[in-house]
């Protein structure tokens, strides 16, 4: 078997990685914790070399049937310098010319990305976009993230960075964020102060976003009223990009979005009320079909439409 793409999502917290055949098809698929290399880029990077080693030793698939790596990372991206400019949430990254490093050492062609450009891709090949000339996608995880297919084609900017829907300020005043704003989209549903926001709530700290999914179930009124305001937060931000960009289609991914039961119908009543009208008619709400793989999905259209060279 040849012709084989491996995908590297690299998280805030935890680094997936996949081998994904010419049919899309996950054959393998590992992950890593990235909370013990926060402090040092080049011990996180030469863990995930050992990872892939190990991956491809136990999945008994050689590099000679890789044709090629794709990497995603949650920060802005030079695809294609191969350059990992920064990294909001992962300290100590700027100016990482990580396409190099990687293509030295396993001496495959690499592209580099950002992981929610990443994860977009594959959403629009393989997933819950698949036929779809327009469409935005936004993560809900650690960082809130988007990408953007316009006209068939993935939407980069000028400087490679557009998409960035967490970023967008949706208040004047504000916490501080990481990518040196205030008031970001970010900094209302984020996990950091989604968990917060629980602490305040519950009055434990110790509760997770999963056990508030499981209160909600039990229709326990803090976990609905949790996800009521959450779902409110998401629904204005998405007014503007709505209003904006005329998609027809807005894919939510990422952990977060796996309480759609309790955040979609909510998002679609704040557009509807608040969006303009023909926009708001056209727009429809659809959770991410892929899951933990989108990223791996993601490597696989990079590499084989090469998105990450100059035309």
């Amino acid at each position: 078997m040849k012709n084989l793409v491996l995908g590297i999502d690299v998280g805030g917290t935890k680094v997936k990685l996949g081998i994904v055949d010419a049919k899309g098809c996950v054959l393998v698929r590992s992950s890593l914790s990235t909370k013990l290399y926060n402090r040092n880029k080049n011990d996180l990077i030469q863990a995930i070399f050992a990872h892939v080693r190990a991956l491809l030793k136990d999945s008994q698939i050689t590099l000679s049937q890789i044709s090629g790596i794709g990497i995603g990372l949650p920060g802005a991206i030079d695809p294609f310098k191969g350059l990992v400019i920064s990294l909001p949430n992962i300290p100590k990254w700027e100016n990482v010319p990580l396409q190099r490093i990687f293509e030295k050492e396993f001496g495959k062609p690499v592209c580099i990305d950002n992981d929610a450009k990443m994860i977009t891709l594959g959403e629009w090949k393989f997933g819950a976009g698949k036929g779809q000339d327009n469409l935005v996608c936004m993560t809900l995880g650690t960082g809130v993230g988007g990408g953007l297919i316009l006209n068939g084609k993935l939407y980069r900017g000028a400087g490679f960075v557009a998409g960035e829907i967490g970023h967008m300020p949706i208040n004047e005043k504000g916490h501080s964020c990481n990518c040196g704003g205030y008031g970001c989209f970010e900094g209302h549903v984020g996990n950091a102060q989604l968990l917060k926001k629980i602490a305040r709530i519950f009055g434990d700290k110790n509760l997770s976003i999963p056990d508030v999914h499981a209160l909600a179930l039990k229709a326990d009124k803090r976990a609905l009223r949790f996800f009521e305001e959450v779902a409110i937060h998401i629904g204005n931000g998405l007014v503007a990009v709505v209003n904006l960009l005329n998609p027809p289609l807005i894919i939510i991914g990422g952990g977060v979005s796996s309480n759609y039961r309790f955040l979609f119908p909510t998002i679609h009543r704040v557009i509807q009320e608040r969006a303009m009208k023909v926009q708001a008619k056209m727009v429809k709400i659809v959770h991410a079909k892929l899951g933990h793989d989108a990223g791996i999905f993601g490597a696989r259209v990079l590499l084989a439409e090469g998105l990450g060279k100059h035309a």
